[in-house]
């Protein structure tokens, strides 16, 4: 066993790291979320993409690290021509969580994914709402009759669905029905995320979320095409610009160089929340 898993296991069970990599795989999407933590979007000029390659090495040095588990996100992940594959690979190595809009998921595409009934991987999906109105506000044109259609399609073949409510203008009336509206397609209140948007990237031209500082933010290490950072909500993009203040270093393998650098970081005293909100899980 190598001093930094030694570390890194320690940091994990001491709760100073969280126990999940994270890979941005494309900031690349077919929507233009009003709250987008990377100003994603159809005709984005910088994709930052991860290549299939990359992804799949960095998973599993995260796996002889220590880490126990994968998120990945993006943009939207099915907007890479061979994500299906590369997720299945990925979950073969660590159990899986990947974001999506579900807004892509045609009849070929679902084939392709099927493999991941057999495997330990989540497909986690927006809804902002129970009001598809309400719901495409946040999200864009038809998001939500293509997400709601699309759960059952995953559910029937075996693949494990969660859902993702981002919360800002929300009444506890309306979060309600959301919890109504999701069981009801079929997914568990284990499987329901309900988080603060973060006032970061294009939430902060909307006026939206709430500020968060490294403090108030999950520890987890996150890989991008321009460096690691140190949360997933770190990576991201502002007027065009990447934001820096939460990269941890440029170089990301072997992953055991911003490992070691996100362990020093955890080991710091004095990490002070940026705000008095809850801090973001």
């Amino acid at each position: 066993m190598t001093a930094t898993r030694e570390r890194l296991e320690a940091a994990v069970a001491e709760g100073r790291m969280g126990e999940r990599l994270w890979l941005y795989a494309t900031y690349h999407c077919n929507l233009a979320c009003v709250y987008c933590l990377t100003e994603s979007a159809p005709g984005i000029a910088n994709r930052r993409a991860l290549t299939p390659e990359a992804m799949v090495a960095a998973v599993r040095e995260a796996r002889d690290l220590g880490l126990r588990c994968v998120g990945i996100t993006g943009g939207e992940v099915f907007m890479l021509p061979t994500f299906p594959e590369t997720l299945v690979e990925i979950a073969g190595i660590l159990p899986t969580v990947a974001l999506t809009n579900a807004t892509l998921f045609t009849d070929r595409l679902l084939a392709r994914l099927e493999p991941l009934a057999d495997l330990d991987c989540s497909l986690q999906i927006s809804l902002d709402s129970d009001s598809p109105t309400r719901n495409d506000e946040f999200r864009g044109p038809q998001n939500f009759a293509k997400a709601v259609a699309a759960i059952p399609r995953l559910l029937e073949r075996g693949i494990r669905v969660r859902i993702a409510t981002t919360v800002e203008y929300q009444t506890e009336e309306e979060l309600r029905r959301v919890c109504e509206l999701h069981r009801s397609l079929g997914v568990e209140d284990e499987d329901h995320v309900v988080r603060p948007i973060v006032r970061r990237g294009r939430a902060v031209d909307h006026g939206m979320g709430v500020d968060a500082g490294a403090a108030d933010l999950p520890a987890e290490l996150t890989i991008t095409a321009d460096g690691a950072f140190w949360s997933p909500f770190g990576p991201t993009v502002h007027g065009g610009r990447l934001d820096t203040d939460l990269l941890i270093t440029r170089t990301t393998r072997p992953l055991s160089i911003p490992a070691a650098a996100m362990l020093r970081i955890a080991g710091a005293a004095g990490l002070q929340p940026a705000s008095d909100g809850p801090r973001i899980r």
